[in-house]
């Protein structure tokens, strides 16, 4: 049976950029609806609402947290993801090993190759690639949005600058598995990219029901070029700075609160609790990934 597809739009206050793109959109997809993000929230809402208009195939075109805020407005309900990529990293359709054209992501939804993956959560709220408690979370609550338009990813370069100066944060990560360990900074990846092609988790699987964590013991700018190095070769550093761990489920707790991310976009703040369902996600993925469906 042929899905019924619905496009979810986000222009991310971006002008006539987002003007442009709204056009190629409409000029690739001809009669497909697209229904266009008008503030934070609003991509999960209109979801929703087309899922109850009977819509199985939604479409996210934006960046990670478009994704998020479709995926989040599934509910449970049995609808496939397809994703054109229009942000600025796009770590999950990196990971999927989607193209930025938007003709070549839509011949690929049309192709129609399933791919079944695991659906994390922090708390309640489903994320799909990463997650992060402290440092990078910071960072974007201290990164004003007029920056992050003028300057990109440099502007993130200048935050982390400053926050390296502030005392650390102490962070409890207690694995379902009984572990304990501590640090003063968290990464979650349900895949093996964050931030760009930095594979900071180099034995994630999307499908294995188990989430990675990498855990720093502390923050330094020496410590993060160094991961940043040897991550864009597949590899992370294994001594004391930072500990690697995988599970089902783990809590992360701390004196004071942290702030939390989700797929780039803030959440909220410790404590909080993270955990995987396996195989919940029908994601469109490239004829050359092995179809599970």
């Amino acid at each position: 049976m042929q899905n019924k597809i619905c496009i979810i739009f986000n222009p991310a206050a971006r002008g006539e950029k987002a003007k442009y793109l709204l056009t190629k959109l409409h000029s690739v997809v001809g009669e497909v609806p697209i229904k266009i993000s008008q503030y934070p929230g609003d991509a999960e809402a209109k979801t929703e609402w087309a899922i109850e208009q009977g819509y199985d195939l939604i479409v996210a075109a934006g960046g990670d947290g478009t994704i998020n805020e479709v995926v989040n407005g599934f509910n449970g309900r049995e609808v496939t993801l397809g994703i054109i990529p229009l942000g600025t990293i796009n770590v999950f359709a990196m990971e999927l090993g989607l193209p930025r054209s938007i003709e070549k992501a839509w011949t690929i939804i049309l192709e129609g190759k399933v791919k079944i993956i695991d659906l994390p959560k922090a708390n309640d709220h489903l994320f799909v690639q990463l997650a992060g408690v402290g440092l990078d979370a910071k960072v974007l609550q201290v990164t004003h949005k007029d920056i992050r338009k003028t300057f990109g990813p440099l502007s993130y370069v200048f935050s982390v600058t400053k926050l390296l100066k502030e005392p650390q944060p102490l962070i409890e990560v207690k694995l379902k598995e009984g572990k304990r360990f501590f640090g003063s900074f968290l990464l979650v990846g349900n895949g093996k990219y964050y931030g760009g092609p930095f594979s900071v988790f180099p034995k994630a699987q999307q499908d294995d029901g188990i989430l990675d964590g990498c855990l720093f013991s502390r923050v330094s700018s020496t410590i993060l070029l160094k991961c940043l190095f040897k991550s864009f070769f597949n590899k992370m550093p294994t001594d004391c700075e930072v500990i690697h761990f995988q599970s089902k489920q783990f809590q992360v707790s701390s004196p004071e609160e942290i702030p939390v991310e989700l797929d780039g976009d803030f959440y909220g703040y410790t404590p909080v609790s993270f955990s995987c369902d396996q195989q919940k996600l029908k994601v469109i993925v490239p004829p050359t990934e092995k179809a599970t469906c």
